[in-house]
């Protein structure tokens, strides 16, 4: 079984004293082929600034994949390839018109772990480390994509270990655009297969581990978790002053619809829906 020990030390993030609010989104999985989860996230972004809190906080998982920086300086493509660069490259152009405002902060997921600097900056997002003590409102929060506390899941750890290491993105990344984004269409269709059997359902999906997250809670000196990935929201208490909180997945194509945005603020923690109540 994978170590629970926590990390040596936390990247941390001082907000500005000014900042009253920030959210959270995680696990859009925005791709192409749903048009509808694109919208409602458009919509949602081209909010008036007055709605807007003072920075927003990506997760990870923002995209259902992606395989290089490259796609969005590719030259023209036809078909289906051309149809997928130009989706991308109008994330790219919402989420700058969006931080020209708001800064907006992208800590990267399983699936977009690749996306890099140039990608950042042409989206106007910056990077943030997983995991990071965000320093807001005189507490210690800290964030994470997820993954890394699943350490049930055996399999997918080993996999995590051998992709994140920076030969295998070299390797990786070394390859024809093209090739890349042909592994990217035949993996999102084994991912649309899974979806249609248990193994797509999350309740059957390794969650964290609760004392792994315990132990990072109490090295980074906070006692609030904030992280995405398994896509079952919910608060969970870990002890009686440490918990757990975790932000929705966003699928306005399922049934019933899925989408909702965490906002922090001087309240406490608040779950914003987006789509009504069934």
């Amino acid at each position: 079984m994978p170590s629970t020990v926590p990390p040596d030390r936390f990247a941390e993030l001082h907000a500005p004293a000014q900042w009253q609010a920030v959210e959270f989104i995680s696990d859009l999985h925005l791709h192409a082929a749903d048009p509808t989860t694109f919208k409602a996230w458009r919509r949602w972004l081209e909010r008036p600034l007055t709605q807007r809190a003072d920075a927003l906080f990506v997760l990870g998982d923002l995209f259902e994949v992606w395989v290089g920086d490259d796609l969005l300086d590719a030259p023209p493509a036809h078909g289906e390839a051309e149809a997928e660069r130009a989706f991308y490259r109008a994330c790219a152009a919402l989420l700058r018109v969006y931080s020209a405002h708001t800064p907006v902060y992208f800590m990267a997921g399983n699936r977009d772990f690749l996306l890099g600097p140039s990608a950042l900056q042409q989206c106007g997002m910056q990077g943030l480390s997983d995991p990071t003590v965000l320093c807001f409102l005189g507490q210690r929060w800290l964030l994470s994509h997820g993954d890394a506390l699943c350490i049930d899941d055996t399999d997918y750890m080993r996999f995590r270990d051998t992709v994140r290491q920076p030969a295998w993105s070299r390797e990786f990344l070394g390859r024809a655009l093209n090739e890349r984004e042909a592994i990217a269409r035949a993996l999102r269709q084994q991912s649309e297969a899974r979806k249609h059997g248990s193994a797509g359902d999350p309740q059957t999906w390794a969650d964290v581990d609760a004392e792994a997250a315990r132990a990072w809670l109490l090295q980074a000196q906070a006692s609030t978790l904030i992280h995405g990935h398994t896509h079952r929201p919910a608060l969970h208490r870990l002890s009686s002053d440490l918990q757990r909180v975790v932000l929705s997945d966003w699928d306005l194509s399922a049934q019933p619809p899925r989408a909702e945005v965490l906002r922090l603020d001087r309240h406490g923690v608040h779950r914003l829906p987006l789509v009504p109540a069934p």
